[in-house]
């Protein structure tokens, strides 16, 4: 089932809490932010692209949107894409050059509907600057996160992710170290490499995040969390390359779980 609510004025979230058995709930979440050229941030998982068009449609009609930005190209953000390029001949796509490519392979974007962008580059969207980013934390290489100036709110892609037992609606909702060990467990399946980083990169990554000092997080894995949780997350996210790496379960264990 996919829900909404309003993390901020002019800001809605599209968001479903998806099971992984054994670990708990991951949300997934997209983000519509109006005004004169609406933008939509992901478009839902693969497998609820009926129940994310039906969700997008209660917060705005998908004809009025003017852009869809791609954090990345994995299915768990690309579910609605194709339908919605192909309803809305004005919608543009903002993505990397390696964007285009990974979904040249799945549903090969138009490139005269594509909008090439890198990080430390901004789009200007009526009144709306996006300035895109590389986060701290990520699962694919095309990964583009951004900051937005006028909400001061941080779109941050997978980063800030976590794994919950029970997802509620704000991140300030969960208990300080159900978010941390959420956090924790989620980045070390879904950045496993932060475990052989080098950690003085990795500490002035999470400082440039420091100094946007956005004051909301929007991650599509996580609750919309309120900037005063910034630090604590960013001491989480500090803390994981030196986390227990996981190890999922192996073929005996799926035996066992199935029996």
């Amino acid at each position: 089932m996919i829900t909404t609510y309003e993390a901020a004025p002019d800001i809605d979230v599209l968001t479903t809490a998806f099971p992984i058995p054994g670990l708990g709930f991951v949300p997934i979440n997209a983000f519509v932010l109006h005004g004169s050229e609406p933008i939509l941030v992901d478009t839902g998982p693969g497998v609820m692209k009926d129940e994310f068009m039906t969700a997008l449609r209660s917060v705005i009609d998908p004809a009025d949107l003017k852009w869809i930005w791609l954090t990345h190209p994995d299915p768990d953000h690309t579910g609605a894409l194709a339908q919605l390029l192909g309803d809305n001949p004005n919608l543009r796509v903002a993505t990397t050059f390696l964007g285009v490519g990974m979904m040249s392979l799945i549903a090969p974007l138009p490139m005269d509907r594509v909008y090439l962008i890198n990080p430390g580059q901004e789009l200007h969207a009526g009144k709306r600057t996006l300035h895109a980013l590389r986060p701290p934390t990520f699962d694919n290489p095309a990964t583009v996160a951004f900051f937005e100036r006028k909400s001061q709110a941080l779109f941050s892609a997978d980063c800030f992710g976590a794994l919950l037992a029970e997802v509620p609606e704000t991140a300030s909702d969960l208990a300080e170290d159900e978010l941390r060990d959420g956090q924790i467990r989620w980045s070390t399946i879904d950045a496993p490499w932060l475990h052989s980083v080098d950690t003085k990169i990795f500490a002035e990554n999470l400082d440039r995040v420091r100094q946007i000092a956005p004051s909301l997080i929007l991650s599509g894995h996580l609750p919309a969390a309120s900037g005063a949780l910034l630090e604590r997350m960013l001491s989480t996210l500090h803390a994981v390359p030196q986390a227990e790496p996981f190890v999922g379960p192996d073929q005996a264990a799926l035996m066992a779980m199935t029996a």
